[in-house]
């Protein structure tokens, strides 16, 4: 993972990413922060996105995790998915907060998971973990086995306890530590 580190780092650190601001804002899982993570800024260029999927893949490939298909919760994990579908040859899902309501009525919208499939789970900024837990369980509920979960950017220390106690390796690509930033959560 080291090669792929710095220039993660570097996406990051880009001040249009990563805004430190005068005054905490609230963030999506409500804690307070003046430090915002804009991910999706990060891999608003092509090369920039096929660089995260392929460092994605390949801390679940040195995890030992072998998986066939990839997603997590809309709208957070929706590049990242791709990105990873691309660079692994995988096939995709995106789950959504609430069934659409008509159609097919699915909270797993994209390929069809369930009893067999090998689920890599991604986000793209975690702060509690609470987006990536409840895709995390929406996935379990479909008889899918979650086998390795990952993020751009852990801002706390909350997410690895839960995926250790559901025997999951998790591997965020950044942590707060690695921007020089405090933790959140």
């Amino acid at each position: 993972m080291a090669e792929y580190s710095t220039r993660l780092r570097q996406l990051v650190m880009d001040p249009a990413v990563l805004t430190h601001l005068p005054e905490p804002i609230q963030l999506a899982s409500g804690e307070m922060s003046r430090d915002f993570i804009d991910a999706k800024l990060a891999v608003d260029d092509p090369d920039d996105l096929e660089l995260v999927g392929v460092a994605m893949t390949a801390a679940a490939h040195d995890a030992g995790a072998d998986f066939d298909t990839v997603g997590g919760l809309v709208l957070g994990a929706v590049p990242f998915t791709f990105a990873v579908a691309q660079a692994a040859r995988a096939r995709w899902f995106l789950i959504r907060k609430e069934p659409k309501g008509r159609g097919t009525n699915r909270f797993a919208e994209g390929a069809r998971i369930g009893p067999g499939s090998r689920v890599m789970l991604v986000d793209d900024v975690i702060t509690t973990g609470g987006s990536i837990q409840l895709a995390y369980e929406r996935v379990r509920a479909e008889g899918a086995e979650v086998v390795f979960a990952t993020t751009l950017v852990d801002r706390g220390d909350r997410a690895a306890p839960f995926f250790e106690a559901a025997g999951v390796a998790y591997v965020p690509m950044l942590t707060y530590r690695d921007l020089g930033i405090e933790p959140v959560g």
